[in-house]
């Protein structure tokens, strides 16, 4: 992790912490609830609220959110050809963009800068792209 995750808001504090167990529990092939429970354990069962709306938002609306990414993702990126931590970046997004009020250009900036920390080079340009055709392609709610 760079040296500038110490600088951290608590929300990308929360939200890098929601990552680290959706990348987990993905590279594992376990569950969301398995893992999240295990890493609360870890933690002393300190886990920020966001961190858990995050987690259970992303495994209660998954399929939901992987069609999202897969309409808002060009042919040549499909879902499983994405790196697992842009994916994972991507699932927390379209989660907040969908499911929460938080601003789009909020999410989208926090997806941008995890994926500047974590990920490959192209992943913040890459990211930008798919979360701004996602936000721009909202569904709209029942």
């Amino acid at each position: 992790m760079s040296q500038r995750a110490s600088h951290y808001s608590a929300q990308t504090k929360a939200r890098k912490a929601a990552l680290d167990i959706l990348f987990m529990a993905e590279q594992r092939e376990a569950s969301l609830s398995e893992t999240f429970t295990e890493q609360r354990s870890l933690s002393g069962g300190v886990v920020r609220e966001l961190t858990r709306d995050i987690i259970f938002g992303v495994a209660g609306n998954l399929d939901a959110i992987d069609a999202r990414i897969e309409a808002a993702a060009s042919e040549k990126w499909p879902l499983d050809r994405m790196p697992s931590v842009d994916r994972n970046i991507a699932r927390m997004a379209v989660y907040e963009l969908d499911y929460t009020d938080t601003p789009p250009a909020a999410v989208i900036s926090e997806a941008v800068r995890l994926a500047s920390d974590l990920s490959t080079d192209e992943s913040p340009t890459f990211l930008n792209g798919l979360l701004a055709k996602a936000a721009g392609a909202k569904p709209t709610t029942n």
